[in-house]
Order: C-alpha cells, then sequence, then structure tokens
C-alpha cells in the first residue's frame, strides 16, 4: 500500500466550509467563553454596535492568547475562518481540531497566492468571515508593533473593510477562580480603500487605543512580493 497522502491545509474551496463545521465552532465559542473561562475570568464585550450586519468583513484582533479566536467569535457571533500559523498544522490532533474549527495554514514568512484564494472563497461562502491576527504571533508586551502587511493586501485585494479588536486580560493566564478579567472591545471598521501603509498604521492606532496600549509604528515596505500577489 502506498503511503496517505498527506492533507493540505492551506487550501481551502467553498465547499469545505460546512455546516457541520459551522456548528462544532459554534458550540466551542459557546462552551469556551460562557463554561470554562467564566470559572476564571470575568469577560466583558464592548462596541458590538459597530460589527457590519450587511457586508462581509475581516476580523483582525491582537493576538495575546490561546483563547483569543473563541472569545472573538463570541464577541462578533459570526462563523470566523481563522487563518493560523502552518506549524501548527504538523500536530495531527491539532490539525484536526484546528480544521473542524474551519481555521486554515498559512505562512507568515510570505503571502503566497494559495492564502489569497482560500480568503476569496471564505467570502464566496455569503456566510463566512475572515479571521486574521495582523501581529502574526501571540504578543504579552502590551505594545502594538511588528504588524504583518498580509491583511491590507488581503483587504484591498478582496475589496473588504477590516474590523479591529482589541483584547486584554489574559496576557498572563489566571488560574485563580473568578480573579481574572477580559476585555474584548470593537471599533469602528477600517475602509479597505486606502493606501496599505494608512491600512496599518490606522488598525494599529485603533486597536491600541481600545486596550490602552502602546502602538510602535514600523516603516511599511512597499516590497515586490505585496506587488506580485496584489495582481492574483
Amino acid at each position: 500500500m502506498g503511503k496517505m497522502e498527506k492533507k493540505n491545509y492551506t487550501k481551502r474551496d467553498v465547499s469545505d466550509f460546512t455546516e457541520g463545521k459551522y456548528k462544532f465552532q459554534l458550540f466551542g465559542r459557546w462552551l469556551v467563553p460562557n463554561l470554562l473561562l467564566p470559572l476564571f475570568y470575568k469577560i466583558e464585550y464592548l462596541g458590538r454596535e459597530n460589527i457590519p450586519e450587511d457586508r462581509n468583513f475581516i476580523v483582525a484582533p491582537n493576538h495575546i492568547s490561546y483563547l483569543d479566536p473563541f472569545v472573538v467569535g463570541e464577541a462578533v457571533k459570526k462563523p470566523i475562518a481563522f487563518m493560523g500559523k502552518k506549524e501548527l498544522f504538523e500536530n495531527p490532533i491539532l490539525a484536526f481540531l484546528l480544521d473542524r474549527l474551519a481555521c486554515f495554514a498559512v505562512n507568515r514568512e510570505k503571502l503566497e497566492v494559495s492564502t489569497i484564494k482560500t480568503a476569496l472563497n471564505v467570502f464566496r461562502t455569503n456566510k463566512w468571515m475572515l479571521g486574521i491576527f495582523p501581529q502574526g504571533g501571540i504578543r504579552r508586551n502590551h505594545k502594538i508593533e511588528k504588524i504583518n502587511k498580509g491583511f491590507a493586501v488581503i483587504a484591498k485585494q478582496m475589496k473588504t473593510d477590516i474590523l479591529p479588536i482589541g483584547i486584554t486580560g489574559c496576557e498572563e493566564y489566571n488560574w485563580m477562580p473568578f480573579k481574572g478579567k477580559i476585555k474584548v472591545s470593537i471599533g469602528q471598521p477600517i475602509s479597505y480603500n486606502q493606501e496599505y501603509d494608512q491600512i496599518i498604521d490606522e488598525w494599529g492606532n485603533k486597536v491600541a487605543h481600545l486596550i490602552d496600549y502602546n502602538y510602535i509604528k514600523d516603516e511599511i515596505e512597499q516590497n515586490q512580493e505585496i506587488e506580485e500577489v496584489s495582481k492574483v
């Protein structure tokens, strides 16, 4: 017998965003924020009135813990297909769970054509939103910095606005019952109809303001990679 073909977690068709995955994600976003986390944290959601109801959008939070996708999902109350670093999918058990939650793998070092195509398929469902952590990995230093350009490229390519979300309170995990507090703050959408550096700067400023973080502006390089991907 030949080797079983390894599943490609970077590519997603419209048909991959099934009702079963939606229900599994719905269960997860109910279980974690409403049953498990309240044992240790009080969770406060602010700014839900800023969530667009009549169009697709990119969900773009800062990233401080592995709890973020669950509390963001509960805050937005829409199915969200989150991008995750490809290294997470190298663990078979974790890959299975992430796949069931409708996450897909991305290369954090380079925005690939497959990522753009998957993002397009997310919006073609007319139900799912796209979730991106613009800072990439988890950052717990109370700073908004080192923002990846990819989310701005995708927003302009998809002609889709960005919903900035700030999360604070679980920079360090709290295991003392009822002692912690998580705040999830939703800002007003950011228009895709701007230059890349303007989108990135507005996201950084808005999220930092929502959660009282320091925003450290990086130099934005409009390199060849952006130009090539944006032509897809």
